[in-house]
């Protein structure tokens, strides 16, 4: 969802900050953020707090910010409602599964006019391991009742590059998001598209 179909890159990073602020931190550039969010060679607590794990006081600052500012700070990347409604026409089951909460993810598609096209919604608060863990994309499978060799996902991270190849499914990253994959991504919607139904 973030980085792939809404751009959330300005609430994401000034949320960390704002969390940074008050545990004594200075702000972080909004670049060196996104391009590590989904980043799964770091451990977040350290790089984005400098302390070995999340407390509850991070967690109080971070939801209470977030859910205060969210839907606010979002919009569709260009080309997406445009994506959707092709795939729909075409009889494709979508679904989404993000490292955002659950609550969050149904919240913000809500706002931006586009939870029509998804049949399923699971995020981190649903599993007992996010992506790059495989588990919220077998939790989809078995709902939607598709097997591996009839799904795919389309994400901008590594780490739904590492929970596609754990779940055994094809997986297609974009350029638009918060990681640009060079020749290995997708730069516009159109390219995608035709990659998807070729």
């Amino acid at each position: 969802m973030d980085g792939t179909l809404i751009n959330s890159g300005t609430i994401i990073s000034n949320t960390i900050n704002h969390v940074r602020i008050n545990c004594g931190l200075s702000p972080m550039p909004q670049e060196l953020l996104l391009t590590n969010i989904n980043n799964p060679h770091i451990n977040p607590a350290q790089f984005f707090y400098e302390t070995n794990e999340f407390t509850p006081k991070h967690s109080q600052l971070f939801e209470e910010y977030y859910d205060k500012h969210c839907i606010k700070s979002i919009e569709l990347y260009d080309g997406i409602e445009e994506l959707l409604k092709e795939l729909e026409k075409l009889n494709y089951t979508m679904s989404i599964a993000t490292n955002a909460s659950n609550e969050f993810a149904k919240k913000a598609i809500g706002h931006l006019g586009i939870s029509k096209y998804f049949s399923f919604v699971v995020g981190y608060d649903d599993v007992k391991k996010p992506k790059p863990d495989p588990q919220m994309l077998n939790i989809t499978m078995d709902s939607l009742k598709f097997s591996n060799r009839k799904s795919m996902l389309i994400g901008d991270s590594h780490k739904d590059l590492l929970a596609a190849q754990k779940a055994n499914i094809d997986c297609h990253l974009v350029n638009w998001g918060f990681t640009n994959h060079g020749d290995d991504g997708y730069a516009n919607t159109i390219d995608l598209l035709n990659t998807i139904v070729s």
